[in-house]
């Protein structure tokens, strides 16, 4: 692990991950999210950001100098916060980094947010965005609980024969609300970042009356016989750890193009410190190339 990587990791559990424990005002912790975001994330020279809409839904596009959004492949990407938290806003920065070197424009979703819109709304909005851009070349992408959001994106898309999209990526997926992943315990101390302790409460939030089985929320279960190539990142001390080793596992064995990687010692959702972390950097530009990959075979 790197001088700046342990720095990180030591800023994230003294000061990120005792205010996600502590947290009991959503509004506040919106806020407080989206003002670090401002002042710390920042795309390449020359990004520029554009509101629109998708499905009457809202989004934001991030595209690096010289990329055009209005035609040809697009990345569709669904920003994390634990289904209660984050926007567009708070992840362009890392998406406009990711359009440099993919070359791709990003449309961010701004789907719905717990608890005032309950599951299957965030479900519903990036149904709604992916059907308004089928007809192009898609690659869906996520991190976190947004990483979740789309990969049962791509489970609902297969369920329901629509147009498959070229590939899937996501960032330390949340992609079991049952929570039964040994990791969840075994990573409890050692994640720099995210508090196990608070898990439940997504689940009360997001789910309310729904099973947490269901795989429209839990992708883990979801059917992905047939599906598109599928890229995952995590690190090895995440409580999340888990989501990503046994989806990857299950991916397999419906015999789905599957890279997962599992990086030592770097917190949830890394590629976001892309500004000062070079681990960051070098993941995007894995990923990047990955997603060049499947855009040339398709």
């Amino acid at each position: 692990m790197s001088v700046l990587a342990r720095g990180l990791n030591t800023y994230l559990r003294l000061t990120e991950k005792r205010a996600l424990a502590q947290a009991t005002d959503i509004d506040a912790l919106r806020r407080s999210f989206a003002l670090r975001a401002r002042l710390f994330f920042h795309g390449p020279f020359g990004t520029r950001y554009h509101w629109d809409t998708s499905g009457q839904v809202a989004v934001q596009w991030a595209a690096a100098h010289g990329i055009d959004r209005a035609t040809g492949p697009l990345i569709l990407y669904f920003h994390g916060g634990g289904y209660v938290f984050g926007s567009t806003n708070t992840h362009r920065a890392m998406m406009a980094a990711l359009s440099k070197r993919s070359g791709l424009p990003v449309c961010l979703v701004e789907y719905r947010l717990a608890p005032e819109h309950p599951f299957p709304a965030a479900l519903e909005d990036a149904l709604a965005a992916y059907a308004a851009v089928s007809d192009r070349p898609v690659i869906l992408g996520g991190d976190s609980a947004g990483g979740g959001l789309a990969l049962a994106l791509l489970g609902e898309i297969l369920r329901k024969a629509l147009p498959k999209p070229v590939g899937t990526f996501a960032f330390s997926p949340l992609t079991d609300m049952t929570f039964s992943g040994s990791s969840i315990i075994e990573n409890e101390m050692r994640d720099v970042l995210l508090p196990a302790a608070r898990i439940a409460e997504i689940s009360d939030a997001y789910l309310v009356q729904t099973a947490p089985e269901d795989p429209r929320a839990s992708p883990l279960f979801a059917e992905f016989r047939g599906a598109s190539p599928i890229w995952l990142s995590v690190g090895s001390t995440e409580i999340l750890r888990d989501d990503t080793i046994r989806l990857a596992d299950c991916l397999r064995v419906q015999d789905v193009d599957v890279v997962a990687k599992v990086e030592s010692d770097l917190p949830h959702v890394w590629p976001i410190f892309h500004n000062i972390l070079p681990h960051a950097r070098a993941t995007l530009r894995d990923l990047s190339g990955w997603i060049r990959g499947q855009m040339d075979r398709a």
